[in-house]
C-alpha cells in the first residue's frame, strides 16, 4: 500500500515495502514512516489487538538497561545495533543525562535512520550514526566512525534491542553475538530484548505475520535466547524475564499474553 501524496525522500528510495525500523516507529507513535509501514503496523493493531504493547514494553526495558549500566558501572560507551529511528529517550539521551561524556554509536541498515540520526545528532560530538547491516558485524567493527568513537580495549555496552529476532536461524544470530564477544573487553555488558516463544498460539500468529510480510521474524524460547550468548557471559539478575518486568519497580501485577512475548536479559562479559 502506498499513498499517492507521499514522495520518496530521494530518488531510488523504496516506499513500497515496509521497514522494520519505520513500522516500529509507527507503533511507538512516531511520524517517520510511510503508508506501507502504517498498513503493516495496523495489522498488529487490528488483527492482533493488544500486541502493540510489545513495542512499548521493549522501549521501557531498553531505557532501564541503559540507565542502570551508566549509573552502576564505569562503562561510558555504547553500540546500539539495529537502533531504529530516533524516538523519545534514545540510548544517548538516557546515558548522557547522567554522564555527558558517554559515547554512543547507532547502527541501522535503514537509510532513513541514517538521515534522521545525522540531523538529530549534528551538534552532539559524542554520538554517531552509521548505516550498516548487523548481519555483517565485521563491516561495523571496522567502520572508521566506530573505530574512532569506541575504545574496544575498555568495557563497552552492546545493545541488541528487539533486533536479533529479525535474524533468521540460517543467518547465524549466535555467530553475530559471538563476533562481538570476541572483540569486547572483560566487564562489557550486552543487553538483548527478543520476541519470546512460550510455544503458544499468539507467538505463532505473530511470527506468521512477520514472516509472511518481511520474510523474517523468529520467536525463540528462553533457552534459545540465552544460548545466543555462548559461554563467555554471566547472566545478571533477574535473568531472562518479560521486558515489562525486567528491573521495573512499577511492574504490572498481571501481564497480558502479549506482554509475556517480549523478553529482556542483561549479561556481562567474563
Amino acid at each position: 500500500m502506498t499513498d499517492a501524496n507521499e514522495q520518496p525522500p530521494y530518488p531510488g528510495f523504496d516506499i513500497t515495502k515496509p521497514s522494520i525500523a519505520r513500522t516500529y516507529d509507527y507503533l511507538l507513535g512516531g511520524k517517520d514512516n510511510f503508508a506501507v509501514d502504517r498498513a503493516f503496523g495496523d495489522r498488529f493493531i487490528n488483527e492482533l489487538p493488544g500486541s502493540r504493547v510489545i513495542a512499548f514494553d521493549n522501549r521501557g526495558a531498553l531505557v532501564r538497561a541503559v540507565d542502570q549500566i551508566v549509573r552502576t558501572t564505569p562503562i561510558r560507551q555504547f553500540i546500539d545495533l539495529g537502533s531504529g529511528l530516533p524516538t523519545a529517550d534514545n540510548v544517548h539521551q538516557v546515558a548522557q543525562r547522567f554522564a555527558p561524556e558517554t559515547k554512543v554509536v547507532y547502527v541501522d541498515n535503514d537509510p532513513i535512520v541514517l538521515a534522521h540520526g545525522r540531523a538529530l545528532l549534528a551538534e552532539n560530538d559524542n554520538t554517531k550514526v552509521i548505516q550498516a547491516d548487523l548481519r555483517d558485524p565485521r563491516s561495523i567493527f571496522e567502520d572508521p566512525v566506530v573505530q574512532a568513537t569506541i575504545d574496544f580495549g575498555t568495557p563497552v555496552a552492546v545493545i541488541f534491542s528487539a533486533v536479533l529476532h529479525h535474524v533468521n536461524d540460517d543467518e547465524d544470530p549466535a555467530g553475530i553475538v559471538s563476533f562481538w564477544s570476541d572483540r569486547i573487553a572483560s566487564g562489557s555488558h550486552v543487553f538483548v530484548s527478543h520476541f519470546r516463544s512460550l510455544n503458544d498460539a499468539r507467538s505463532q500468529e505473530l511470527e506468521q505475520v512477520l514472516q509472511g510480510s518481511l520474510g523474517r521474524g523468529r520467536w525463540r524460547t528462553d533457552d534459545q535466547i540465552l544460548a545466543l550468548f555462548g559461554d563467555s557471559f554471566t547472566i545478571l539478575e533477574p535473568g531472562i524475564v518479560a521486558a515489562a518486568e525486567w528491573r521495573n519497580d512499577d511492574e504490572p501485577d498481571d501481564l497480558t499474553d502479549y506482554q509475556q512475548l517480549m523478553a529482556a536479559v542483561l549479561a556481562v562479559k567474563n
